[in-house]
């Protein structure tokens, strides 16, 4: 029996020791990270640079013109009503100068389609600051223009300038033809300027 205890005892005293080590170094590792932490906490804020401001006139600034929700959703609900007296189902969608949705409607009775495309011919009028007709027509040049992603070379999109420059695009989509659409797109950037 003496054999059995004395090889039993090896191996607890073996586990107590690994047990006791393990919980020792736990709690230094706690006692070092919350020390860390309370001395974090503790010490003084350093103090930083005063924030540099960029004036104006830095050529290191861009300044961008963006409509307004209130206006996109004006524009839009002129694009809209104009083709409503026209008794035309259609989608319109407003996109600001980096081709992100501002506002659609999608007028009742217009086909699910028509709510992408008209999204679509926005951003396309957006980003080459021309009226998708204008743009179709540019395909048989430069037929790869079509494979440009989110993109819709189909008459409907008209894009909004200020000072020359595109600041947002009108898409219509739903009509049965583009010219119709087109019309109703450019009712919507007659409709800021009034």
């Amino acid at each position: 029996m003496d054999t059995n205890t004395s090889t039993r005892r090896p191996q607890a005293t073996r586990r107590t020791k690994k047990i006791v080590v393990g919980a020792v170094a736990a709690a230094a590792l706690a006692a070092g990270t919350f020390g860390a932490v309370g001395a974090n906490a503790a010490a003084p804020a350093a103090k930083t640079p005063a924030a540099t401001r960029a004036d104006a006139t830095d050529r290191n600034l861009t300044h961008s013109t963006h409509l307004t929700v209130a206006a996109a959703t004006k524009a839009a609900t002129a694009a809209l009503d104009a083709a409503a007296k026209e008794n035309q189902r259609v989608s319109v969608a407003v996109v600001d100068r980096n081709g992100n949705t501002v506002v659609t409607l999608r007028g009742d009775g217009a086909g699910p389609q028509s709510y992408e495309s008209a999204e679509r011919k926005a951003y396309t009028a957006v980003s080459w600051n021309a009226t998708t007709s204008v743009l179709a027509g540019r395909l048989a040049q430069a037929p790869n223009l079509k494979d440009i992603p989110g993109t819709l070379f189909l008459a409907g999109g008209a894009p909004v300038q200020a000072q020359g420059a595109p600041i947002a695009g009108i898409g219509v989509a739903g009509a049965p033809s583009g010219d119709l659409d087109e019309k109703f797109a450019q009712a919507g950037v007659a409709a800021l300027t009034k």
